[in-house]
Formats: structure tokens, sequence, C-alpha cells
């Protein structure tokens, strides 16, 4: 598993699962030609992306920032739907590094989309979910928890109930901006959803940003490529634009849950690619 130091904090690139999903949603208006140039893509025009929650250890705290595809809760045609050929080994991930579920002390999740949050809870009988992570803080935005419980005609498809009854005793909220730990930050920005927020830590001038659905793979670097799958694209762009520019000014490291050839890449004040960290990868069976 890939890591990187950040000041005080260690982050680990759990397995989170995969799937394949159509390039030209995964960029909006962009046109292929452009795209294609900056991420691979299948001859079904179809795109490699990881669901890989970072494992964050700050202050004697083991932080997860998001779950992954979890395990067992989709349905045949979900799997051919989103593409899906792994699903979740959080647990085996944390046995690696001597951990267990039990020694996750907060959750941060970026928002709550299904592919962010099934690695919540897991099917213990028919109908009948568990919370994983049951004695986590779970964090996240108090737009984004509204809307998971009451979602609309658009987002029903995507915030499932499996996902959020069994953890309501754990969740705590935020509004614009809660600082988590010292230097921990989440922001919510909105864009990709209502709630959606991103995640911030400083260390002195060690910086990781953590932009989630607004930047989802390095191909989206440029500020105008905004994804179909976002509800509010406009607000996406002017966030990703601001939050790249403070990013680059303190040549801060930029993570990735989704992309599958880059875990984290650290960009120059102009916005030029200076470090990375590559995913070490593999062929699926």
């Amino acid at each position: 598993m890939e890591k990187l130091v950040v000041g005080r904090a260690t982050l680990t690139w759990l397995n989170g699962g995969v799937n394949f999903l159509d390039g030209g949603a995964m960029f909006g208006v962009v046109p292929k030609a452009l795209w294609s140039r900056k991420y691979p893509v299948s001859d079904k025009n179809q795109i490699e992306l990881r669901t890989d929650p970072i494992l964050l250890q700050l202050d004697g705290k083991n932080i997860l920032i998001d779950t992954g595809m979890g395990n067992g809760k989709l349905s045949a045609k979900q799997i051919r739907n989103f593409g899906v050929l792994e699903e979740s080994s959080l647990k085996e991930s944390l046995q690696s590094l001597d951990l267990t579920v039990s020694d996750v002390d907060m959750i941060l999740m970026t928002h709550l989309h299904f592919d962010h949050a099934c690695g919540l809870t897991r099917k213990i009988a028919e109908n009948q979910y568990e919370s994983i992570f049951s004695q986590a803080m779970i964090y996240t935005s108090s737009v984004e928890w509204e809307e998971m419980r009451s979602p609309n005609i658009r987002s029903i498809n995507t915030y499932w109930e499996m996902n959020w009854r069994p953890i309501v005793n754990q969740v705590h909220t935020i509004e614009k901006e809660r600082e988590i730990l010292p230097g921990l930050r989440m922001i919510h920005t909105g864009g990709h959803s209502a709630g959606h927020t991103i995640i911030i830590f400083e260390d002195g001038d060690d910086c990781f940003v953590h932009m989630a659905d607004l930047m989802a793979t390095h191909g989206h670097q440029n500020k105008l490529w905004a994804m179909a799958y976002d509800d509010y694209p406009v607000t996406s762009v002017h966030e990703k634009e601001k939050w790249l520019e403070f990013g680059y000014s303190k040549k801060a490291w930029f993570t990735f849950y989704h992309d599958a050839y880059y875990r984290a890449l650290r960009f120059s004040e102009s916005g030029e690619q200076i470090a990375a960290i590559n995913r070490n990868r593999y062929e699926y069976k």
C-alpha cells in the first residue's frame, strides 16, 4: 500500500474497490479528443476508477477519508451497470497495518454517494444492516446528511438507506467549515453534490488538499472540466479554481480517492506537476 507523509500526518491508501465508468460521463461536456489525452480510456469508452479510502494517521488518531465500495451490497444489475470488478477489502488492508475496524477513531465523509459510503455498513440479514466502524465518529456536512436521508428524484439513486440508517447515532455534521484536529479542516464546497466537502491539512509549510470529487482524477485538473455527475457544475468549477490556487500557492500535495494511476500529485505555483505518488497497479482477474 502506498504511503505519503505530510508534516505530522501519515496517509496510507487502502483497497476500497474498482469500477469502470463511461469516460464521457466522467468528463461531462469536454470532448473525448481532449480528455482522452489526460486519462486512459478503453475501446468501450470506459475509464478505470478506484474507490480507495485513505487512512490518515494524525496525533494518535486513525482517521478514514471515505469508505469504499463495500461488500455484498450491490445487486448483479448494479455491479454490471457500475462496472464493478472488485469490491472493498478494508478489513484486510487494516489487518496488514496491525489495525482492526475498532481502531478507527473518525471517518471524514466528503459526501455520501454510494461509491464513497457503502463501506460504512454491512449486511447481516435480509434488509438488515449494521455499522462496520461502530466506535468511530463520522463527520459529514449538514447539507449532505439532510439530502442523504431525504433524497430528491435524482439523488435517490445514490443515497441509500442501508448506508445511513445504521450510523445515525455516530454522525456529527459540519456547517461551512470545521477543524477536526489542529491543522485538519473539512470545508463545505458543494458542486459535485449540494453537501460535498473537501479536506485540507496544514502543518507549517507542509500541506495536503483532498479535493474528493471536485477533482476526481489527475485528468480533471483543468478548472473548467466538471463531471456530468456533478449536481451543480458551475459551483464545481468555481470551487475547484479557488482550491487549486490555494494548493498551488502552498505547493501542496493533492490526494485522490478515484484515480487509478496516481495516489497524490504535487504542483508548482503555476500548476506544473513537480512530484508524484504512483499507484502500484496490477491486473484484475
